[in-house]
């Protein structure tokens, strides 16, 4: 046992080697060894002070300044709030094997900021709904004549297509986006501020996001050895994977 006192802390007793008692600390698992092995020993465990001197040690935290957490087990929205104003530059990796079989990656999406993009609002896939899990859209410019004026987030209801007429158009456009159902999420990683990236272990992660002004909930896919690249090489976590997409992997695909 060792003595815990200091400034912040509460004189306590504690046992020794569980990150000097940092209440943010978890037991590790080996999938949060193998993650920080992927980095330099120089880049874990680090420690990290802030203005008001409070001090927390960050599993990984890279040279240009991006600190990464990686999470296995649940937590509660008070405690991912303080985390990420703490560390401000941060970016999350959660352990998605404990709700793998709830997590359901459907159909592909193009560019949101392409010009193909501009002109659909689609269905929301979910689970049991075969037409919306296989793409299925509204073209606003085919639809204005009914509802002149209308735009992605007016548009209500009109003639309908299935991916299967633009299927080529969007693999052109293409940057790892999907539409996806997630049952009984962890609803606090929805709320992050900082980006969530899950890993269901394979060679890609799934990073949570926002399609479009519709609010569509949409993932895209990023290369694990992009995402290792790019975070010790961008300076914002929110560059990530920005300047590089994967390709298509149908295997992903449900």
């Amino acid at each position: 046992m060792v003595a815990k006192c200091g400034p912040r802390i509460i004189h306590h007793w504690a046992h020794r080697g569980r990150r000097d008692c940092d209440p943010w600390w978890e037991n590790e698992t080996e999938w949060h060894r193998e993650w920080k092995n992927r980095f330099p020993e120089a880049c874990r465990e680090i420690s990290h002070t802030s203005p008001n001197g409070e001090i927390h040690r960050a599993d990984i935290r890279t040279p240009t300044g991006i600190y990464i957490e990686v999470q296995h087990s649940s937590m509660t929205d008070a405690e991912r709030e303080s985390r990420e104003a703490f560390y401000q530059n941060l970016v999350w990796v959660i352990d998605g094997q404990p709700f793998r079989k709830n997590f359901d990656v459907y159909h592909m999406l193009p560019d949101p900021t392409s010009e193909l993009a501009q002109d659909l609002v689609w269905e929301k896939a979910q689970r049991h709904m075969e037409g919306a899990n296989n793409g299925i859209f509204y073209r606003v410019s085919a639809n204005q004549e009914h509802q002149p004026g209308a735009t992605k987030t007016t548009l209500r209801g009109g003639f309908i297509e299935g991916m299967h007429c633009i299927n080529a158009e969007v693999e052109a456009a293409y940057l790892g986006h999907h539409q996806y159902d997630w049952v009984r999420p962890r609803a606090t990683w929805l709320d992050a501020r900082c980006p969530v990236y899950i890993d269901f272990g394979d060679e890609w992660l799934v990073r949570l996001e926002v399609y479009d002004e519709t609010e569509l909930k949409c993932v895209r896919l990023v290369d694990k050895r992009k995402f290792v690249h790019d975070v010790m090489t961008e300076v914002d976590a929110v560059n990530i994977g920005a300047r590089h997409y994967p390709l298509y992997s149908s295997n992903l695909q449900k």
